[in-house]
């Protein structure tokens, strides 16, 4: 501990260092440059995260460079990342498409004493990174998880109830947290009988989708609906784990295709309450969606690049759960929520998140 305390305060001290003696957003009549990483407009979660961070930082009084990485091309956000460090960013946000693919770039930001704020995904093997900011991700997956065991009465129902799972992209850190946290509640059932994968695929490889895409989760999903013979007069499909609304929709593509109506739909969970989710959650497929407010995320970035500006520690609610292969990462984990059809109105729309016209 002694040793985490003196790399904390050394670290601290770096970045004093590197920000000089700035007390705000603006030193002079020069505002402060800040890089902003986001790996894809392709999502629409990430296009959100990346206005709602621009907008805020603006606010602030930021100069702010954002930049989106083509269609999920690591060498085009490598090469921006270099493009931003060279440009005069004083502090750095990444949201990576891989998390391990960023390495060297991050000793570039390293060598000019540069904070890096890892957005959403880890950033992996560098030490380069100064902070985390996310959403309690391990959350989310039990979230997802108790959902299905609640709406299935797995606790005390007999079963046996057949059951799928749908993850996503193998390079991003925050799928074993997805997936780690929904399985911690459904694995037992699993091992026990109670639920039952018919295609055998239950480990987390066997249930990846890359890139989280849409039209990827929509073959698996088709293929394992011809190889099971699943149907609403086939072979009783009760639930699937989807760990977010792009999986989701292509299930959902697939479960439609095959004959599947919100009449006999199987129970299917997603992330992010995406439109088209949301959409299908008032049409009686999809049956929730956790909700993660990006604007809720990018205030807390927004602080903490306002605590390194100052020279001061930024907030953290987490010290001990990310290691990202270098060291410990100091974290604030946001909460996510669970919505049902039910709570479309309360956590959606009276928020602001949604007009209603969006998810019509």
């Amino acid at each position: 501990m002694k040793g985490m305390k003196f790399l904390k305060c050394f670290g601290m001290a770096l970045l004093v260092a590197a920000l000089g003696t700035v007390s705000c957003a603006k030193k002079g009549d020069d505002k402060i440059k800040i890089g902003v990483s986001m790996p894809t407009q392709s999502l629409q979660r990430w296009n959100q995260d990346g206005s709602n961070m621009k907008a805020q930082l603006e606010t602030a009084g930021y100069q702010v460079n954002l930049q989106f990485a083509g269609d999920n091309d690591i060498p085009t956000q490598v090469n921006q990342i270099e493009n931003m460090i060279t440009g005069g960013v004083k502090i750095l946000v990444i949201a990576a498409i891989d998390g391990s693919a960023l390495t060297e770039v991050l000793k570039q930001a390293k060598e000019k004493s540069i904070p890096v704020i890892a957005y959403d995904r880890l950033l992996m093997n560098s030490d380069a990174v100064s902070y985390y900011a996310s959403f309690d991700n391990f959350k989310v997956g039990v979230l997802q998880g108790s959902y299905i065991e609640s709406k299935l009465n797995l606790k005390t129902a007999e079963g046996p109830f057949n059951i799928e799972l749908v993850t996503g992209a193998p390079d991003d850190n925050n799928v074993n947290f997805f997936f780690g946290g929904a399985m911690s509640v459904l694995k037992p059932y699993i091992d026990s009988g109670k639920l039952k994968a018919l295609s055998g695929q239950t480990s987390q490889a066997q249930a990846a989708t890359p890139n989280w895409s849409t039209e990827e989760a929509q073959k698996r999903f088709e293929n394992i609906i011809t190889s099971v013979k699943y149907g609403p007069n086939g072979v009783k499909l009760d639930a699937v784990l989807c760990s977010n609304d792009s999986t989701a929709n292509g299930v959902t593509n697939a479960l439609v295709n095959a004959g599947y109506t919100k009449d006999n739909f199987p129970i299917l969970t997603g992330q992010d309450c995406d439109r088209p989710s949301v959409k299908n959650m008032n049409a009686g497929t999809q049956a929730m969606s956790v909700f993660k407010d990006t604007r809720t995320l990018a205030s807390k970035v927004v602080e903490m690049v306002n605590a390194l500006a100052k020279g001061e520690e930024p907030p953290v609610n987490d010290t001990s759960t990310y290691n990202n292969g270098a060291g410990v990462i100091p974290s604030f984990l946001c909460d996510p929520i669970v919505v049902e059809p039910k709570d479309i109105q309360a956590a959606l729309i009276d928020s602001g998140y949604y007009k209603l016209a969006d998810i019509q």
